[in-house]
């Protein structure tokens, strides 16, 4: 009997038939576990990127919170040292005023006492002056002038 253009024997068509058969029912048994083994490893895998997106948004979420108190930190930090420029630009005014006024107060003392000094000397003056002109005739003339 001839099967085909290869004609293979029977004998050896049974052994590849037993053969097969019996990867067949090895395949038939194990295939099983090994798509459970298969599909355990797609949920742990997939569990995985759950728990690693959650904790990606936990994270996100966070970084957020941190963004925001650190915005909040900056409008404070600037709030406070707008006030302190502030408080420090008064504080140059008020010394700047004193200064002014500490000025003014010497100013008055020494011109109260330049004019002092001025009514004194023109007094002194007033008193020397009639024997200072007597005296300078006298020398000018050669004779004694009376005062």
């Amino acid at each position: 009997m001839k099967f085909g253009p290869l004609n293979a024997k029977i004998e050896v068509l049974a052994v590849a038939l037993v053969l097969f058969a019996v990867v067949f029912l090895w395949f038939k048994r194990f295939l099983p576990r090994i798509n459970q083994v298969l599909a355990e490893r797609a949920d742990r895998t997939e569990g995985a990127l759950e728990r690693a997106e959650a904790i990606r948004a936990e994270a996100s979420a966070e970084h957020a919170g941190v963004q925001a108190l650190l915005a909040e930190a900056r409008r404070e930090a600037a709030r406070v040292t707008q006030a302190a420029r502030e408080e420090g630009a008064a504080l140059i005014a008020a010394a700047r005023a004193d200064g002014m006024r500490e000025r003014e107060a010497i100013l008055a003392d020494g011109q109260a006492q330049i004019e002092a000094e001025r009514i004194a000397a023109e007094a002194e003056l007033r008193l020397t002056v009639p024997e200072l002109a007597a005296d300078l005739a006298s020398r000018i003339i050669g004779e004694r002038v009376p005062v």
